[in-house]
């Protein structure tokens, strides 16, 4: 490799002295990943204010092979923005690129740079009378570009779909520096293989996203959130088929939780309280939403609704909320769960999915498998019934030390979740991708096919591999002979 000093300089240049730091004060905390579990070096973190700059960083590290590790807010959960230890990365931030270029609520479209934040774009589409339908736990620090390249889910997906649905046109710096223009929003484009697609998830391990064109939608008009007890998961999903059944156009979220999570958010997250006086095993989180004045007002739809699942016993208890506050203290509960399992002690976390209808049956047997195999630990799984979204966290056994239980059983536990996950025909990664986290799974549980076809669109787009490499393609080593 050439002089560090060389491609260190031409990099300061092209973006300036406010894009380029080799200050470690700057550059330690956004080396180690949200979860903590990686922490890597960097030999500098770039900060581009444009997507020209973006290409002029990347022609550079092309030139001189240098690894690039794009980030945005930094809060994956899979490792995936982390650099590795070998100090010989580049951080290449996108937090400087915040632009929200265009908002055309006529056609319900929006530019925005990779680098806006999430919550930021929410308030910015308010006074146009849209939307975007796409949230999570992390809004206030995850970006446009962070969502794009691992393909984000959230609650909504019910409804509007994952970000694979949402995006109408990206534009992107390839692995040789040139500019993907692919912004326009067509509905018929013929032009052979789709690269925004592959740029949604794939982790900036092909491009890095610089801007997305996404959809919008009108904003509500007013809607209704529930809190529900039953009494399994198989009960929530009979419930879910009712709701579904009967309103779906208007169903915009339906959440699982068991007793023992909300438990949790309640000793740790201060200013919360359950909604029900009862205490039930299970509980469903149900949004109706009206976007459209004319529509059917979303309340008296939710206690037409309760009050047919109260008569065929699909539902023990309910509350709905009474306002917005309420609504949003209802959310609350399901969006501080992993917060609260963090300091509840130490588990192992698993984003799977598996088919709506067989996600009531995983959870119940899988749970039940891994807790008989694994003495002490206790299984809590939640999320989103109507994808088949299943957040499987494995919890470890009173007073054990955190770090030390995590490190010893991970290699056991997670492939024995896995192996289950694949039994039901399901995914080892539902939403937060594969990054390093699930690398080394993904090799050994993909087929050939699948395989051959990650690895060689990789090579093919990337040949000098210094797009995030380390990060969701699997080494040919990793799989294990037959």
């Amino acid at each position: 490799m050439p002089s560090t000093d060389n491609w260190l300089e031409k990099l300061s240049a092209a973006v300036g002295p406010k894009g380029f730091s080799v200050d470690t004060a700057n550059i330690s905390p956004w080396l180690t990943d949200w979860r903590g579990r990686y922490t890597g070096k960097a030999a500098a973190m770039l900060s581009p204010a444009s997507t020209e700059e973006v290409s002029a960083i990347v022609k550079i590290a092309n030139e001189y092979e240098i690894p690039i590790v794009p980030q945005g807010g930094n809060s994956g959960m899979v490792g995936g923005a982390t650099p590795d230890n070998s100090g010989q990365s580049i951080l290449l931030s996108l937090r400087r690129m915040n632009q929200i270029r265009e908002i055309d609520a006529e056609n319900q479209l929006a530019v925005c740079d990779a680098g806006v934040i999430l919550q930021n774009f929410h308030e910015a589409l308010e006074p146009h009378g849209q939307r975007f339908p796409l949230t999570l736990g992390g809004k206030g620090s995850a970006t446009i570009g962070g969502l794009v390249s691992t393909n984000a889910g959230g609650t909504q997906v019910l409804r509007h779909g994952t970000m694979r649905a949402l995006v109408a046109g990206t534009e992107a710096v390839l692995p040789d520096g040139s500019i993907y223009r692919g912004l326009a929003a067509l509905k018929k484009d013929n032009r052979g293989y789709d690269l925004k697609q592959l740029l949604i998830g794939g982790e900036g391990t092909l491009g890095i996203v610089t801007a997305a064109t996404l959809r919008t939608c009108p904003m509500l008009v007013d809607r209704c959130v529930a809190w529900i007890g039953i009494e399994s998961p198989q009960a929530a999903y009979r419930l879910f088929q009712f709701l579904n059944a009967a309103e779906s156009r208007y169903l915009e979220g339906f959440e699982v939780v068991p007793a023992s999570c909300l438990d949790a958010v309640l000793r740790h997250i201060p200013a919360t309280r359950s909604p029900l006086e009862s205490t039930t095993p299970w509980n469903a989180l149900i949004e109706i939403v009206r976007d459209q004045p004319n529509a059917q007002d979303p309340r008296q739809m939710m206690e037409n609704l309760l009050a047919e699942a109260f008569e065929k016993n699909l539902a023990m208890d309910a509350t709905i909320a009474s306002n917005e506050t309420q609504a949003e203290a209802f959310w609350k509960l399901r969006d501080s769960i992993s917060e609260a399992e963090r300091a509840d002690g130490p588990a192992l976390q698993h984003d799977i999915s598996v088919p709506v209808h067989k996600m009531a049956d995983f959870i119940s047997n899988a749970g039940s498998e891994i807790e008989t195999a694994f003495s002490g630990t206790e299984v809590a799984a939640f999320g989103h019934m109507g994808d088949g979204n299943v957040h499987f966290h494995v919890k470890g056994p009173d007073g054990v030390q955190p770090r030390q239980w995590m490190d010893q059983n991970a290699l056991a536990i997670t492939p024995m979740v896995h192996d289950l996950v694949l039994q039901y025909g399901g995914s080892i990664s539902a939403e937060h991708g594969i990054g390093q986290t699930k690398r080394q799974e993904l090799a050994r549980l993909s087929d050939d096919a699948q395989l051959l076809a990650l690895r060689s669109i990789k090579a093919a787009l990337d040949p000098k591999n210094i797009m995030n490499p380390g990060k969701l393609v699997p080494l040919a080593s990793y799989r294990p002979a037959p």
